[in-house]
């Protein structure tokens, strides 16, 4: 009975010392815009984490799509209840940086960490577009991507065409677009997420300026420049086949994804990201081409990043920090990057990672495209990215008018003269506000 009794209370302290332990953890709150199988595979990274230490338990949380997981961070911040880290897509750079108190750079969380980070083992256009002037990085590139063609190669064939014909320019495009009316296809061509691709990377691929400033990198008395005679005769094409039943708008972000899934679309301009989706559902066979180019211009420079980063945000403890540095540091490796990109279509964004998914390329053919097109050539003051205020907004209004041009309520050049107009008050608003 004695040493029933003695069991028992060793088995009780070991409990008790185990659920304090268990306690004990710090909890790491990260903020995100992940649904589906993106969200999926971010929790599984979440819980190997959280199973290769037992300092820090990250808990994820998915608060809406990209632009609402930003307003609910600002919110949050606001009311003093923000998280550790906060998921903001590429073109909130700026409204970040502008968010004074709001962050702790990367740079400092991991400096007071002690933990070893080199931002120079990012690539080039990653690294260039989440750090300052002198290299310091204030966001951890996370879900870094860039725009190709998708292509549906059953609908191709229906088309009469062959899945391996010359799509790049935009010339060759429209080809095939009459080939696919004529056969009776209803989706010609659809769009996610229409002003990143058709006017941002557009821009950029073409060596021409969406704003004045490097695209707003060197000071924020910037002027927008989309409505430019190139940026005109593009969209007042695309307007062209929305008129004929060529292009298939199907909303602002990502809803023709839905469309191109299922096999209605023959041709989809998407994030290289949309890799996840597409290989789950696709019941057909898919192939990737580069983003087509105008003959004749400067194209093909390189094209710039989507996606997002991860910001760690101001007002939480020494302790916390550290469990944040932690994890930035778990997601930082090479293997997991790696795999990162091979499960979802986004870039490795270490030069470590890149090379590490070699062997995954080449058995993909065409899955190192979007690699390829964004490294093409080093960057131009035209072709490193956006760091606009109020871009969010901005994107807003030029939906917008891209939606004015489909519907063929406005021409090309009405409809961006008057985005551009729109878009040109709201950045002195932003920077009246930030002076």
């Amino acid at each position: 009975m004695k040493s029933f009794k003695k069991l028992f209370f060793a088995f009780a302290i070991f409990a008790l010392f185990s659920h304090a332990n268990a306690e004990a953890k710090t909890t790491i709150n990260w903020w995100h815009a992940f649904g589906g199988r993106l969200g999926e595979l971010l929790d599984a990274q979440v819980k190997e984490f959280n199973a290769s230490q037992d300092k820090y338990e990250v808990v994820h949380t998915r608060k809406g799509n990209y632009s609402e997981t930003l307003n609910a961070g600002i919110a949050a911040f606001r009311a003093k209840q923000q998280p550790h880290l906060l998921m903001v897509f590429e073109v909130g750079t700026a409204t970040m940086m502008a968010a004074k108190g709001a962050i702790k750079p990367v740079y400092e969380v991991m400096a007071d960490s002690g933990l070893k980070f080199n931002p120079d083992a990012y690539i080039a256009p990653v690294k260039g577009y989440y750090t300052t002037t002198d290299g310091k990085m204030l966001s951890l590139p996370y879900n870094a991507s860039t725009p190709v063609l998708w292509i549906n190669k059953d609908l191709m064939k229906k088309a009469g065409l062959n899945p391996k014909m010359s799509l790049k320019h935009w010339g060759d495009v429209g080809i095939a677009l009459e080939a696919a009316k004529k056969a009776g296809i209803s989706c010609g061509l659809t769009t996610a997420w229409q002003s990143w691709i058709h006017l941002e990377n557009f821009s950029a691929y073409h060596d021409i300026p969406f704003a004045s400033k490097a695209n707003g990198f060197e000071g924020l008395n910037t002027e927008l420049k989309f409505n430019s005679p190139l940026h005109v005769a593009h969209l007042g094409l695309m307007g062209k086949w929305a008129k004929e039943g060529k292009f298939f708008y199907a909303g602002r972000r990502n809803e023709g994804g839905a469309n191109f899934r299922s096999g209605e679309c023959m041709f989809f301009t998407e994030s290289s990201a949309g890799y996840a989706g597409i290989k789950k559902e696709a019941k057909f066979d898919f192939g990737i081409k580069s983003l087509p180019f105008y003959e004749g211009t400067q194209a093909p420079q390189n094209t710039i990043i989507g996606g997002a980063s991860l910001w760690p945000m101001g007002g939480h403890s020494a302790d916390e920090y550290k469990g944040v540095a932690a994890l930035i540091n778990f997601l930082s490796q090479t293997k997991i990057q790696s795999q990162w990109a091979q499960d979802t279509g986004y870039l490795p964004t270490t030069t470590k990672a890149f090379k590490a998914t070699g062997s995954f390329y080449r058995k993909n053919p065409g899955t190192d495209i979007a690699g390829k097109q964004m490294l093409a050539n080093p960057v131009t003051k035209n072709s490193k990215g956006l760091r606009l205020g109020s871009f969010d907004q901005i994107r807003g209004i030029i939906d917008e008018e891209l939606e004015s041009i489909w519907t063929g309520k406005k021409n090309a050049q009405v409809a961006m003269n008057s985005a551009v107009s729109r878009g040109n008050a709201l950045l002195r608003r932003f920077e009246r506000a930030n002076k």
